[in-house]
Order: structure tokens, then sequence, then C-alpha cells
């Protein structure tokens, strides 16, 4: 049915968007491209069911927990992979691989905690109510992620457009050297931006575990791809253009399924990202920037 099959996508482009839109921050902020990420979203999976079995707590503590965990990691991250690498010539590049080799290392930490199987929630952590909307079935736990992806994402939005962390973090994406004379504690808003992309990736990586019921090592690689699929395709640095690019490849993958069936579902993201960079390079919702001299 068309109309299960676009809210199917719609689901699961609310976890691509909430993903996509901790790699754009950093990178929109602070022109890092973290390629950790993935590895701190497979951590959040294995926190998430890890705190759940050990503490049964209900499911609207247990994200708040995970975010907490996601804040500290991607403190972490900063600290161990971009900070050391601040003021080289090949900064940009160095923090790259050096993001690289660390999500390795979280990986391998993951493997020595919880072995080389998947972990699992248990069956009655979560009650997975089915509901049904005009002949669409939806179950509970598809409505929480949504619900909290929105959530999520608009009060990121809210923060970068109208707190004071977020004017310093505009300031800081516009001109650090600027921002750092106009009295920016530039370090601090470094640390906080790595918290609240961190901090996002673990909680999409715990929705989706909750959703599998399931969480493997290859969590965060499986779609690590999409994620940079999304940024692309909404613009290199805007949160809006993530928030709506995760859910308009959500819903053409689900219409792939529908049309054809599941084998053409991983091509859907590389041949919009082909046509987007080929009609307009810079995103669906990316700008084009002029530098005076």
């Amino acid at each position: 049915m068309l109309l299960q099959q676009l809210a199917n996508g719609v689901f699961a482009g609310s976890i691509y968007a909430l993903f996509a839109i901790g790699f754009t921050l950093v990178f929109g902020v602070l022109r890092h491209l973290n390629l950790a990420h993935p590895a701190v979203f497979t951590a959040g999976a294995f926190v998430g069911i890890e705190v759940a079995a050990r503490t049964a707590i209900p499911v609207w503590i247990l994200f708040p927990v995970v975010a907490l965990f996601g804040a500290l990691a991607g403190v972490l991250v900063e600290r161990i992979a971009f900070r050391p690498l601040r003021g080289r010539d090949d900064e940009h590049f160095a923090g790259l691989i050096s993001s690289v080799a660390l999500g390795g290392v979280v990986i391998a930490l993951l493997q020595a905690r919880y072995g080389t199987e998947p972990q699992s929630f248990s069956a009655d952590y979560f009650p997975n109510q089915l509901f049904e909307f005009a002949g669409v079935r939806v179950t509970l736990t598809q409505l929480v992620t949504l619900g909290l992806a929105l959530v999520l994402m608009l009060g990121l939005a809210w923060l970068v457009s109208a707190t004071s962390l977020g004017r310093s973090m505009r300031a800081v994406a516009e001109n650090p050297t600027a921002a750092k004379v106009l009295g920016v504690n530039v370090g601090r808003v470094t640390a906080g931006t790595y918290a609240l992309s961190s901090a996002l990736g673990t909680v999409a990586g715990a929705l989706l575990a909750l959703n599998l019921g399931q969480a493997g090592r290859d969590l965060g690689a499986s779609i690590e791809l999409v994620g940079f699929a999304v940024i692309i395709l909404g613009g290199l640095g805007s949160l809006w253009g993530a928030m709506a690019a995760g859910v308009v490849l959500g819903i053409a993958e689900a219409l792939t399924i529908h049309l054809f069936d599941s084998t053409w579902k991983s091509m859907v993201a590389f041949a919009l990202l082909f046509a987007v960079l080929v009609l307009r390079p810079r995103g669906l919702f990316g700008q084009v920037k002029v530098r005076e001299v």
C-alpha cells in the first residue's frame, strides 16, 4: 500500500535526519568532518541497550541518559581527535584522518565490552502497540521515534537561532578569529558543538536500535553513507536542509521498495546524490557564499 510505504519512509527519514544533523552541525560551525560520528552513533545504541537491561528505567528517562553519554563522548572526540591538531596547516584533513582512527578505536572498545554478537532490548522493555490510521499501520515505537526526532531537531534549530550559545556558534562559523576578538570563547563553543552533535547521534542510534530491537557493531556503518548523502542533498552546513533531505531520502527509499523491490533501496541515496550534484551542486538548501576582497 502506497500510504503505508510513505509512512514508513517518514519514520526512517526522521532517524536519517537526526543522524545527519550531527554531521552537518559540526561541519557548518567548525568545518570539521567528524568521521567518528558513526561510531558514537553505534555506541549510543549499545549504551541504551545496556542501561535499559541493567536498570529497567522507562524509555523517557533512557534517552536523556543516552544523550548525556553522547555529549560526554562528543567532548572527548573533540579533545582527542581535533584539538591537538588545531592551528596546523592541514588541520581539517588531519582531523578527518584522526577521527577515522578514533572511530575504529570506539568500535574495538565496543567489541571488547559486548563481544561480536548483536545486543538486544528485552522483548518486554517497550510496549510495541499497533495503531491504524486511514489504513496505515504504525507502531508506538515509530510514533515515539518521529515525535522525539522532531522535538530534538526543532529544539536544535531554536537553540542555534535564539540563544546566546547559538549566536556564538554562528559567530564562530562566520569567522572564528573575529569571534574570539569580540569575546566569544571559541574553545567552549567548539566543545559545545561536538557535545550537541554527539548527543543527537547517540539518541538516533538508540532510536534505531529500539526500532530494530537490536544493535550490532556495523549499525553506524550501515547508515554512514546515507548520512553523507543527506548532508550533501540538504546543503553542507544547513540544519534545515539536513532535516528535509533525511525525510526526502526516507520517502524515496520507501517508494523504491513499493514500485520495485528492496534490492534497489541502496541505490536511491546515490542516485539522488548524483542528480543533485549535477543539477544543484550546493544542495537543496545550500546557499552560494560571496567573499568580498
